[in-house]
C-alpha cells in the first residue's frame, strides 16, 4: 500500500514490482542477487482519480510508455528492499508532482507613478552626459 496524500492511496496489486539483478559493478554479489527492482504502475486502470490520470498521461516524462505504463527501474542501492523503497519514493514523487496546479500568469502593466519615475530618471541622466560636453571660451 503506498499513501501519495490523505485521499489518495494505491492499493499492493496497483504496483507491479519484479526483482532484476542491477547491472555495473558489484563484484562477485551482481551475479547471484537480483537486488534492482523494477516496477511498473498502470495509469489507465489504477484507482487514482481522473485529475491525476490526465496530468500522468500528458505528461512528457521518458518513464511513462505510450500504453500509459509508469516504468522504474531502482538500481541504486546493494540492497533489494531499499531499492523496492526508492522507486516506490519516485512514483509517488511523480504522481505528487502532477497532481500540483500550475499557477496562472496574469500578464501586468507598470504603474503610471514608476513609468514617470523612469522617464525622470532618463532625463536626469541626460543632464548629466551633456554636462560632459565641451565648454565655449
Amino acid at each position: 500500500m503506498l499513501r501519495i496524500s490523505n485521499s489518495i492511496i494505491l492499493a499492493d496489486w496497483e504496483i507491479d514490482l519484479s526483482y532484476v539483478r542491477s547491472q555495473g559493478a558489484g563484484g562477485q554479489n551482481v551475479n547471484k542477487v537480483a537486488s534492482a527492482a523494477h516496477l511498473r504502475f498502470d495509469i489507465q486502470h489504477s484507482t487514482l482519480p481522473a485529475f491525476y490520470k490526465d496530468k500522468l498521461l500528458k505528461m512528457n516524462d521518458q518513464r511513462i510508455t505510450k500504453d500509459g505504463v509508469v516504468v522504474i527501474k531502482a538500481q541504486q542501492f546493494r540492497t533489494q528492499e531499499k531499492n523496492r523503497e526508492d522507486a516506490l519514493e519516485r512514483l509517488k514523487t511523480l504522481i505528487v508532482q502532477a497532481g500540483v496546479r500550475q499557477k496562472i500568469r496574469r500578464p501586468t502593466k507598470p504603474s503610471k507613478n514608476s513609468q514617470r519615475k523612469r522617464m525622470d530618471q532618463k532625463t536626469q541622466r541626460g543632464r548629466v552626459k551633456q554636462m560632459r560636453g565641451k565648454v565655449d571660451p
